[in-house]
């Protein structure tokens, strides 16, 4: 089974309450309570976050954290990649593949290519439209989704 992390799914749910209160600045604690999890879980998670510039820590009686940038300006794959490194779906769809086989592997440039198209889904959904109501993602469940296979 593919699948994040829980903490790049927390990740995404804790800027998501940044996002939803972008002229806000939050402290770990208060994040952590709005997004329903541990405290020390969200202040392990804002670390990576913050280094990829995705939100900026404000020191001081009042300092806190917030988005780096708007919202609609911060890929999905920025997210993922903040929390996981560079999005592999196998060794071989690295640039710097440490597989055996990779040089006689038949599939590899086909996993190559699904990396692609999932790293441009990624790409192609940003955080605020991760804001948008259940209604809104359902209409978007029906758009057709079309990958050209060279």
């Amino acid at each position: 089974m593919l699948r994040v992390t829980k903490l790049t799914d927390y990740a995404t749910v804790v800027l998501t309450v940044l996002a939803a209160r972008p002229d806000e600045v939050h402290s770990a604690t208060e994040l952590a309570e709005a997004a329903g999890l541990e405290a020390t879980t969200v202040a392990k998670i804002l670390k990576p976050l913050a280094q990829a510039g995705l939100v900026a820590s404000l020191r001081g009686a009042h300092g806190g954290y917030r988005l780096s940038r708007d919202a609609a300006h911060i890929s999905l794959i920025e997210i993922v990649e903040a929390m996981e490194g560079p999005l592999a779906m196998t060794e071989c769809s690295q640039t710097d593949s440490h597989c055996g086989i990779a040089q006689k592997c038949g599939v590899r440039a086909n996993w190559r290519l699904i990396n692609d198209v999932v790293a441009d889904a990624l790409r192609g959904f940003t955080l605020q439209q991760m804001l948008q109501t259940e209604q809104s993602n359902e209409a978007r469940r029906s758009i057709p989704v079309h990958v050209a296979v060279a």
